[in-house]
């Protein structure tokens, strides 16, 4: 299932007036990428791209495990793992080896995009840019449609993202073990709120 199909709690900060302009969106989406997904995702997603260039499965399981355990809401795990199994399907069907011997496990989309970029040889620092890049174009994406925002906004907003990604990508490749974690109760909030939503376009 592709990412147009979620808002990670986006569609309920939206709906209560949150998020209602081009402002307040680049503030919703950029400041989660700084200062929430490059602390527990992109630092997670580092250490399985280290773990699998090492060879070392348990290590890369590890951070998984980690990963979903730091999801602060159904939608946001459900959508996780959904996504996860999406990219690990195409990738098995593109008969990527090191996807197959995944295929008993529930990954999550940065540990499938991580064994992604491992097999077509994508530099670790390069494929962390990549999946901070692909998190704000989903949002934007949703921002586009929910707020709404038009077209040339939505390419302002994502041209006003490669700072965040260059500071995002070194935070997260710097960070210590005792220092990654989720911290975004907004967002953990607009997400679980979301579940019982009256009206829905997203599925998170």
């Amino acid at each position: 299932m592709g990412a147009f199909a979620y808002s990670r709690g986006l569609e309920w900060a939206v709906h209560d007036g949150i998020v209602c302009d081009e402002a307040t969106a680049s503030d919703w989406i950029l400041g989660l990428i700084e200062h929430s997904y490059a602390v527990c995702d992109a630092a997670l997603f580092w250490r399985m791209m280290q773990a699998l260039a090492a060879g070392d499965r348990v290590a890369f399981l590890n951070a998984n495990a980690w990963l979903s355990a730091a999801r602060e809401s159904r939608e946001i795990e459900l959508e996780d793992k959904q996504m996860g199994e999406a990219l690990l399907r195409v990738l098995n069907d593109l008969d990527v080896s090191l996807a197959r011997s995944f295929v008993d496990r529930r990954l999550s989309y940065p540990a499938a995009f991580a064994i992604a970029a491992t097999h077509w040889n994508i530099t670790a620092s390069h494929a962390l840019q990549g999946l901070l890049w692909s998190a704000i174009e989903s949002q934007v994406s949703a921002a586009i449609r929910l707020v709404p925002l038009g077209h040339t906004a939505g390419q302002r907003l994502l041209m006003d993202a490669a700072g965040v990604i260059e500071r995002a990508a070194l935070r997260a490749e710097t960070i210590e073990d005792d220092n990654i974690g989720n911290a975004a109760p907004a967002m953990a909030m607009a997400s679980a709120w979301h579940e019982t939503q009256y009206s829905r376009l997203f599925r998170s």
